[in-house]
C-alpha cells in the first residue's frame, strides 16, 4: 500500500515537524559529545554487506548508545517516504533534492584466476575478451555490458562478451572467477585485496578504464535536508565519509594487493 500524493505531502510535513522537535530536544539533552538514538541507513545489498555493516560495527563501538537500522536493497528508494536518514547510492548524479556528498567515482576491476589464464591465455586488449569465458552479472536491467576506454577523458566503448555463467548475485560470480571458470568485471569494492596479494586473483587490462555502464557512476551519501538538522545524523554521515576515505580504502591497492598512492587525476578515474 502506498500513500496518495496528498498523503505523501502530509506525511512529509508531519515528519519534518517531528524532526525539528527531535533535533531541538537532542541539542538540549545531549550537549555533551555523546551520540544516541536511532539512525536509519539505506544501502545497496552487496556494498552494505561487504563494507557498510563492518563500518557500523566500528561506529557503534565509538557510540555505544547509538542504534542503527540498516536496510539493504538494490531498489532506488525515496529516503523521505521510506524514513531513511542516510541513503548510500551508486549511480549517476541526479538532482534529487537530497543533500550529501560524492564519496568517489565507482571504479571497476576485470579479474580472473591465474589457473584460468594459464589454460586460456591473458587478454591484451578488450577485443580479446570475445574469445574468453566471461562471467556476467544479470540484474533487473538485463545482462551486464562491459565498457572500456584508454583515458578518463574519452568516451567508453562497449565490447560484446559471453560466457558460461550469469547471475544476479555478484558474490557468486567472484567465487566462480576464483574457481577458474572465467573472467569477471565488477566494482572494485567487491574484491578482497588479500585475494590479489595471495595470488588467488589477477587483475587484467590494468591500463584501461573499465565500467558496466557508458557513463561514470558515483558512490554517494545522501540525506533529506531536514534529517541533517539532527546532530546524530551529521555525526554518522561524517564518520562514514571519513572511514571510507577519498579515494575509498578499497581502491588503495594495485593489481597485486600492494598499497598505492593516488594522484589527483587518478583519483578521478
Amino acid at each position: 500500500m502506498r500513500l496518495t500524493e496528498q498523503g505523501q505531502r502530509y506525511y512529509s510535513q508531519v515528519r519534518e515537524a517531528i524532526d525539528l522537535l527531535d533535533g531541538a530536544a537532542e541539542q538540549l539533552a545531549h550537549r555533551d559529545a555523546s551520540i544516541r538514538g536511532l539512525v536509519r541507513i539505506n544501502a545497496p545489498e552487496a556494498l552494505g554487506r561487504l563494507h557498510i555493516a563492518q563500518l557500523i560495527n566500528q561506529l557503534q563501538a565509538r557510540y555505544p548508545e547509538l542504534s542503527i537500522e540498516l536496510t539493504l536493497t538494490d531498489a532506488l528508494i525515496d529516503p523521505v517516504q521510506e524514513g531513511a536518514d542516510i541513503a548510500i547510492r551508486v549511480g549517476p548524479l541526479v538532482d534529487s533534492g537530497l543533500i550529501g556528498k560524492v564519496l568517489s567515482v565507482q571504479r571497476y576491476r576485470l579479474v580472473s584466476s591465474p589457473e584460468y589464464l594459464a589454460l586460456h591465455g591473458t587478454p591484451q586488449t578488450p577485443e580479446d575478451l570475445r574469445e574468453h569465458s566471461c562471467l556476467l552479472y544479470k540484474g533487473q536491467q538485463g545482462a551486464q555490458r562491459w565498457y572500456f576506454r584508454r583515458s578518463f577523458k574519452e568516451n567508453f566503448e562497449s565490447i560484446d562478451v559471453s560466457g558460461p555463467l550469469r547471475s544476479n548475485n555478484a558474490e557468486v560470480l567472484v567465487a566462480a572467477a576464483m574457481a577458474g571458470r572465467g573472467i569477471v568485471l565488477l566494482p572494485s569494492w567487491m574484491f578482497n585485496q588479500a585475494s590479489f596479494k595471495e595470488g588467488r586473483l589477477s587483475s587484467l587490462l590494468t591500463d584501461w578504464d573499465k565500467s558496466a555502464s557508458p557513463d561514470d557512476r558515483q558512490i554517494q551519501l545522501l540525506s533529506p535536508e531536514n534529517r541533517l538538522r539532527s546532530q546524530k545524523v551529521r555525526e554518522v554521515s561524517a564518520f562514514l565519509v571519513d572511514a571510507i576515505g577519498s579515494p575509498p580504502y578499497w581502491d588503495c591497492c594495485d593489481e597485486h594487493g600492494n598499497t598505492i598512492t593516488f594522484t589527483p587525476d587518478a583519483g578521478e578515474r
